[in-house]
């Protein structure tokens, strides 16, 4: 039976020995780390890798922590997140977990109690991404008008207007959805792919026009073309939504 992969915890804290003492206590407990002791650097890290849980410091030398989370939301980078500091005010905590922070730590604490609430954290994200569909797209999403058909990413379904129910895939229910949550905009492929499979998915393009092409054929053969999602050579795609009245 395959061993289950240790989680990788960020550390961004400045603070050399604490985050060195740290990081002992979580790899005795299994885990794999990562320090940085600025925030550019642990935005640098998570543009270009995954980690399954960040330690963010509220006080850090180039930046805050409150600052560095809105950061991470512009940047479309989602990661479990405990605050670790020793501003234990209860606005200060308050504001942490309405900026999306799932826990918050008071210094000092004890390695244990610390093992625990990360435990506790990356069960939980474990529970969340289990109605995950795709990045974009939950089972617990109300289902959507895709070019007349209904799409159902609870059933993962798409029903068309003479009442024939195809299941589909996936990444074609994150596809519709995000070209339907985004008319009339130019998407690149990289934007799509992000979007759909997530920022690190080392998916290319050639695979991603597949899923189009899977995706045109069906509406073909339902006699719905689908010439209102173009082709935009060397950049990505363009979704115009039908007419009410073309729909009708």
């Amino acid at each position: 039976m395959p061993t289950k992969p240790k989680p990788l915890v960020l550390i961004v804290e400045d603070e050399a020995e604490l985050a060195n003492v740290i990081a002992e206590h979580l790899e005795a407990a299994g885990m794999q780390t990562q320090i940085c002791n600025r925030c550019a650097l642990a935005m640098r890290f998570l543009k270009n890798n995954f980690a399954n849980i960040m330690l963010l410091d509220l006080t850090l030398p180039d930046q805050n922590g409150f600052a560095f989370m809105e950061d991470l939301k512009r940047e479309d980078i989602n990661i479990p997140t405990i605050f670790l500091t020793g501003n234990d005010s209860e606005v200060s905590k308050v504001k942490g977990l309405e900026l999306g922070a799932d826990d918050y730590v008071t210094k000092p604490f004890s390695a244990p109690e610390l093992v625990a609430r990360i435990h506790a954290v990356l069960r939980r994200a474990e529970v969340a991404s289990d109605f995950n569909v795709t990045k974009n797209v939950k089972l617990t999403d109300s289902p959507f008008t895709f070019n007349t058909a209904s799409v159902n990413p609870t059933t993962m379904e798409i029903t068309f207007t003479d009442g024939e129910v195809v299941t589909i895939g996936r990444k074609e229910i994150g596809i519709l959805a995000y070209f339907q949550h985004n008319p009339d905009t130019i998407i690149t492929r990289k934007n799509l792919i992000h979007s759909v499979w997530g920022i690190h998915a080392d998916i290319r393009s050639r695979s991603l026009d597949q899923y189009i092409v899977k995706i045109r054929d069906l509406f073909k053969r339902k006699s719905v073309p689908l010439d209102n999602l173009k082709t935009i050579h060397g950049i990505g795609y363009q979704y115009e939504p039908l007419k009410t009245t073309e729909a009708s």
